[in-house]
């Protein structure tokens, strides 16, 4: 059995916000994304995958579809294949997110 502590998968980056591998498979993966204030996960659309995004620490502006709501710490959201998603940090804060897509692309 693989265990992991989610404290050693949260590096951030100056230059852009910053995805780290928690598990992969060929049917999914699981990463943290760690955004600094103002960076962003542009729109984007997958096909053929879900996408579900839950804050661990911070708050960001969550797109899905044509919706856009700011979430906080525990708050989650799933983007379903086919609908553009994405994510801004809108903040002076870090935000980290545990996020899920399947199956893996």
């Amino acid at each position: 059995m693989k265990v992991v502590s989610l404290s050693e998968f949260q590096q951030f980056s100056s230059e852009k916000m910053k995805k780290n591998n928690v598990f992969q498979t060929q049917r999914l993966f699981c990463d943290i994304y760690c955004f600094e204030p103002g960076q962003e996960q542009r729109s984007h659309i997958h096909a053929e995958q879900d996408k579900v995004y839950f804050v661990l620490e911070g708050q960001g502006t969550f797109q899905v579809g044509a919706e856009k709501q700011v979430l906080g710490p525990g708050e989650g959201t799933m983007a379903p294949a086919g609908e553009e998603h994405g994510v801004k940090n809108h903040t002076a804060q870090r935000l980290k997110l545990l996020v899920f897509v399947a199956p893996n692309p």
